[in-house]
């Protein structure tokens, strides 16, 4: 919780500090009509969040639901095989520059979701599942998410489709400094998308539902520090900070049954990638 509010503050003034200093002429590289695309890895956190689970013979909401991210151990076998793309939580992002110092890009943030286990939460609602053992009413009950009760993760994954406006200014230009084949500059952001996870889910001990299916929409905003060496190549490192709101989560086969969540999100990206333009044949 603490990493999330932090990021989300620290994302904000930190933008606007920047976007003061937009009204200065600030010289940059030639970046109008370059591409770009990056790949990396992210670490998640999430705010607390409540989950309401409806169908034909139930009707409840869950409150304050802890969950976090899962990260693979490092392991280069893993992280740099192009089969087993999708095991780290990953980014990918191509990009466009308008002119010199705005981008447009489209990506997409592989986060996963794993609400914790035995966790204790609040329970409102009705349960009729019949030969279930949590047939009852609920008001402000105490319930164990036990795995005989939920087990709820958008793990492959809490997929993020998103398109980004950011802006680019050389830092080493705004303190008089020229360094050969090294660009360092800050980048910040502002992004809208939609998410496409593909839920994991197991309610009462039906049959595991696990399908992609888009169930929402995302909004973010970033700052980041980008490292570009010989003008073609860089890592660049991010926060970013946002909230996500999926009112159409499918938790079994049967249409009927989905769930519904909005949570805020923080996120620490590492990425690295290229920049070039595409020479016009005269």
């Amino acid at each position: 919780m603490r990493f999330i509010y932090k990021s989300l503050l620290f994302t904000v003034l930190l933008y606007f500090s920047v976007y003061k200093t937009q009204a200065q002429d600030i010289n940059t590289s030639d970046n109008k009509g370059k591409f770009f695309i990056y790949w990396g890895w992210n670490r998640a956190a999430y705010s607390h969040s409540n989950i309401t689970f409806k169908g034909d013979n139930y009707d409840f909401k869950l409150s304050h639901v802890i969950a976090k991210d899962r990260q693979t151990p490092w392991d280069p076998s893993i992280y740099l095989n192009p089969k087993l793309i999708t095991i780290p939580q990953t980014n990918f992002k191509l990009g466009y520059f308008i002119n010199d110092h705005y981008n447009l890009s489209f990506g997409v943030d592989h986060m996963k979701y794993v609400m914790v286990q035995n966790q204790t939460v609040k329970i409102n609602g009705t349960i009729s599942t019949e030969g279930s053992p949590y047939v009852g009413s609920y008001t402000d009950d105490d319930i164990v998410l036990t795995e005989d009760f939920l087990t709820f993760e958008h793990t492959d994954g809490l997929n993020y489709i998103n398109l980004e406006l950011s802006r680019v200014d050389n830092l080493l230009n705004w303190f008089g400094y020229d360094l050969k084949n090294i660009e360092v500059s800050i980048t910040e952001g502002v992004g809208v998308g939609a998410l496409l996870p593909k839920t994991n889910a197991k309610l009462f001990g039906q049959e595991r539902h696990d399908d992609f299916h888009f169930s929402g929409y995302g909004l973010d905003a970033k700052v980041g520090l980008n490292i570009t060496f010989f003008k073609y190549f860089f890592i660049q490192g991010e926060l970013k900070g946002g909230f996500i709101h999926m009112p159409d989560i499918r938790t079994t086969k049967f249409s009927s049954d989905k769930a519904s969540q909005a949570f805020a999100f923080g996120e620490a990206d590492f990425l690295f990638g290229a920049i070039f333009k595409i020479a016009h044949r005269k």
